[in-house]
């Protein structure tokens, strides 16, 4: 890895732990910038019930983002969502393997992934579908990192806790300190 490459950390997590406002405050302390989760855009905007086309269009864009924010990126870029998220939301409603979000994964791995523990209260929102399948999610989402060897640490904890964790997982990870 070169010193001037942008690394790129993924956030990700079951829905309602934290992944956004942990992107959030990670940008601010690392002084560069975060991609929001662009589904929560999309669905938002949308007059139907979602289709599998829909799905694979939000992660193309969100990727579109992401390529576009590297420039404007300080040493870091953090992701807030990605092609494992993609994946499993993709099978999960469809039952059904979907080849992009394989290769996706596959030819552009992070240079870090932060899975998000669900160990805060779960909100209702109008784009949450799961509730009280938290764990069942993480487990996912940690077998594909660990299937596919991809550096992780998982992230815990409320407020300051939460943020020191990932701060200190970054900064093992990228930096032995």
């Amino acid at each position: 890895m070169t010193e001037n490459k942008i690394k790129r950390i993924a956030i990700i997590g079951p829905e309602s732990s934290g992944k956004s406002a942990l992107s959030q405050a990670l940008a601010a302390e690392y002084k560069t910038i975060w991609i929001a989760e662009y589904a929560r855009e999309y669905l938002s905007r949308l007059n139907r019930t979602y289709l599998d086309t829909d799905v694979i269009a939000i992660y193309r864009e969100q990727w579109e983002q992401e390529c576009r924010a590297l420039s404007n990126a300080k040493n870091m870029l953090f992701i807030d969502t990605e092609f494992i998220i993609g994946k499993v939301w993709y099978e999960h409603v469809y039952q059904k393997k979907c080849n992009y979000f394989d290769n996706m994964i596959k030819q552009y791995p992070y240079d870090f992934y932060l899975l998000t523990y669900p160990d805060l209260p779960w909100e209702a929102d109008p784009l949450r579908e799961n509730p009280g399948k938290g764990l069942y999610f993480f487990e996912w989402y940690k077998n594909i990192l660990e299937e596919h060897k991809l550096p992780y640490s998982i992230v815990s904890g409320t407020g300051d806790i939460r943020l020191t964790s990932a701060v200190q997982a970054i900064n093992h990870h990228f930096y032995g300190s």
